[in-house]
């Protein structure tokens, strides 16, 4: 897999959940404390195994799986490295309007050991939360129905990505 540059708005077509990891890999190796990033798609499109392949690009400990039930998961870095702190913000905030002192605030009762400006911030379902949290976040779209449409047994998802 050639080097990305993240930096650029692209898109990628990940033909399995494998190759989805290593797109995030690649990424994970280039993320530093304070981004933030948002996955966008629908419930199976593949945000927690994207989640799955940016902690190995961090080089984080523990096992990264979907953090609905505990709706925040911290993972710290093996290599003094900033922490990967992975949020299902739909769970944190539920479908009601949220202000930026709500956003702040339910973060911040998450009791997280880590400051988030000092972690790498990973939302699941994060649009409306991450412009209360932050200036600028790494978008993260996870289309998995276009190579569906084309072929129902595929297993393809379209990744796109851009700075906002």
């Amino acid at each position: 897999m050639s080097n990305v540059d993240f930096s650029l708005p692209g898109e990628r077509r990940c033909e399995t959940p494998e190759q989805t990891q290593q797109l995030a890999q690649e990424l994970g190796a280039h993320l530093k404390a304070g981004d933030v990033v948002i996955l966008d798609g629908p419930l199976g499109a593949g945000k927690t195994t994207f989640t799955q392949g940016l902690a190995q690009g961090m080089q984080v400990k523990g096992r990264v799986t979907s953090p609905t039930f505990v709706i925040a998961r911290e993972h710290r870095s093996k290599i003094g490295g900033p922490s990967l702190v992975h949020v299902d913000a739909y769970r944190l905030f539920g479908e009601g309007e949220q202000t930026e002192v709500d956003a702040v605030g339910a973060l911040d009762s998450l009791d997280l050991d880590t400051e988030l400006e000092d972690a790498v911030v990973v939302a699941e379902w994060g649009g409306g939360l991450v412009e209360r949290i932050a200036a600028r976040y790494l978008k993260i779209t996870i289309d998995r129905t276009t190579a569906n449409l084309e072929d129902p047994e595929s297993e393809a998802r379209i990744i796109s990505w851009r700075w906002v």
